[in-house]
């Protein structure tokens, strides 16, 4: 709370940062959070990494009701965390200008996003007496923990930094999944329903590596959790920075060079077992992290959207093509630096 300078209270407006790895779940779970609003007046910040704007489409696709595109911005320039002073605090500063402003603000970060610095830009003149971080969500894809993605061989990796703990054996990703961890206030151990139930002590153990004390877990799938369980936790976590770790403290910046994006578009498909066929043939031979987009599938009237992490491909209908809108397909495609662009956009040639 600040005061006016009439001397009366203001209330600052919460704002619930939901970071995770690409593919856990992040927009899966702010659809169902603006699916249970209740009337509440949420606006929601969407940060991609790459040119196209996929989560925000598929947000507008579910037509939830009070929800429209005005209370949804896409900051899709960059990693939301290297571009707070150009794209987020402008972006924030004119929600908070709106004479109706939201009640509550959602700001998904990109699956490469490092909230810290993020949360430092609650801060800033701009915005900090005008709103707070009501708490960090980090989305765990428990699915990908349980396969060890973060590592080739996880319990290998901590054998070796326990015996030595001049090894430095993290991998960007590991790295990345330890930051988003270890912000959290809240984490969300999300896509239960693809895990045994033996990988559980696995994936908790992992999780627990990470994170700070006191900090809950919630299992969960598809991202069903009502919204009072992750808004309206009071954190203030712009003012708990140095209680969350970075791997990056004391640097003026960082980068994203491990990483890198581009988007293929193609026709119209006809066969969609040939096109998973092609999807599973790029994530078997091509260093590749995440695939999303949409397609459209023959003479079918409904347009196609197309998730694709590590080996699972997940593929659904979610709303009619629009009279006044050309049917496309388009993917964008995350991965390692050394993406074989042409190799890929020739496999999803039609």
């Amino acid at each position: 709370m600040v005061e006016d300078v009439s001397g009366q209270k203001l209330k600052k407006i919460p704002a619930t940062v939901v970071t995770g790895f690409l593919g856990s779940g992040k927009t899966s779970l702010i659809q169902n959070l603006l699916a249970s609003a209740n009337g509440k007046k949420i606006a929601l910040i969407i940060n991609e990494f790459g040119d196209l704007g996929i989560d925000k489409e598929l947000v507008l696709g579910c037509e939830i009701e009070g929800c429209w595109d005005g209370d949804i911005v896409e900051l899709a320039n960059g990693c939301i965390c290297c571009t707070v002073a150009d794209d987020f605090l402008p972006t924030m500063k004119s929600l908070l200008d709106r004479s109706d402003p939201p009640d509550h603000i959602i700001i998904e970060t990109s699956g490469l996003a490092l909230p810290k610095p993020l949360l430092k830009a609650f801060t800033w003149p701009e915005v900090r007496t005008r709103a707070t971080v009501d708490g960090v969500v980090a989305v765990v894809d428990s699915a990908a923990v349980a396969d060890g993605v973060f590592a080739d061989d996880p319990l290998a990796v901590q054998r070796q930094r326990e015996a030595d703990d001049s090894l430095d054996h993290e991998t960007p990703l590991e790295e990345l999944f330890e930051e988003q961890v270890q912000c959290a206030d809240i984490i969300v151990l999300n896509k239960a329903e693809l895990v045994a139930e033996e990988a559980w002590e696995a994936i908790e153990a992992k999780v627990l590596e990470c994170q700070r004390s006191n900090v809950k877990s919630i299992k969960t799938s598809f991202g069903k959790i009502k919204p009072s369980v992750l808004l309206g936790l009071g954190a203030e976590a712009e003012l708990d920075l140095g209680n969350r770790h970075s791997h990056h403290d004391g640097e003026e910046d960082h980068d994203h060079d491990d990483f890198d994006s581009f988007v293929v578009e193609f026709g119209e498909i006809e066969n969609h077992i040939d096109f998973e066929t092609k999807l599973r043939l790029i994530t078997k031979n091509h260093n590749v992290l995440r695939m999303k987009g949409f397609v459209a599938l023959g003479n079918k009237p409904m347009r196609l959207a197309v998730q694709v992490v590590g080996s699972r491909i997940e593929k659904y209908f979610d709303r009619h093509w629009r009279q006044d809108e050309a049917r496309y397909s388009k993917l964008v495609v995350i991965g390692f630096a050394d993406l074989d662009k042409d190799g890929i956009s020739e496999i999803l040639s039609f």
